[in-house]
């Protein structure tokens, strides 16, 4: 069973959520600040992390910063603030969900199941790559069952959420897809997003091929009407 890292300064959350997780089957890694959290993940990754925002030593969002230089791994946020900035700058680094307190504990399962559930590549059938599972647009190639991203012949690490959307924009050249339909790709129908989380995942898209090739152009914004990818 996958892994699963808590890390919250309230032990009360920690050993409410550790024994709902277990209880499904979870192995689980509990850490009660953000920089003994960085060590233990580094040493040994989980699956997915669910972070609290306010931590002592280190909070969430520094250590989601630090997590985002080494590893892709999914990321929940635990928030009990009403201010939707740090919603916005905790997508903007990279977090895949937010869960604000106080929430039930069956919530956070079926959001840890969904994302779990998006990021497991599926076993491939044969030995042999399938390349009509392979998506090649140009300088562009995504491996679905590898989750690789490779532009250019150079690799493009990506959140699950992120390898999503762009896979959605990539199946069908010159189309425009709909914030809604990219909230539909990449995100199970239990989690409700807005349209400022799917701007945020195409910031970061853009930003990091940007890194590998400054010319990169091939994700079109359609103001009012959503995104495409050029044919």
């Amino acid at each position: 069973m996958p892994t699963i890292a808590l890390v919250d300064d309230d032990r009360n959350i920690v050993t409410s959520l550790r024994m709902v997780l277990e209880a499904e089957g979870y192995k689980i890694q509990a850490y009660t600040d953000g920089a003994s959290a960085l060590d233990g993940l580094s040493a040994e990754p989980p699956d997915l992390a669910i972070l609290d925002i306010k931590m002592p030593r280190m909070d969430g969002m520094e250590l989601l910063r630090r997590l985002r230089q080494r590893t892709e791994m999914p990321v929940i946020f635990l928030t009990s603030k009403e201010d939707e900035i740090d919603e916005l700058f905790g997508l903007k680094m990279g977090a895949d969900d937010f869960i604000r307190k106080p929430f039930s504990q069956r919530l956070v399962v079926e959001r840890v199941k969904a994302i779990l559930r998006r990021s497991s590549p599926r076993e491939a059938s044969a030995a042999v790559e399938d390349p009509a599972k392979i998506i090649e647009r140009g300088k562009l190639k995504l491996d679905p069952e590898r989750h690789t991203c490779i532009w250019d012949n150079k690799q493009v690490t990506l959140t699950v959420t992120e390898f999503l959307i762009l896979q959605a924009l990539a199946h069908r050249p010159g189309v425009v897809k709909s914030r809604d339909a990219l909230m539909d790709a990449a995100y199970d129908d239990q989690v409700y997003v807005d349209d400022r989380t799917i701007d945020s995942h195409i910031k970061r898209l853009r930003k990091k091929f940007k890194l590998v090739d400054n010319n990169f152009d091939v994700i079109e914004t359609l103001y009012g009407v959503g995104y495409r990818f050029k044919e």
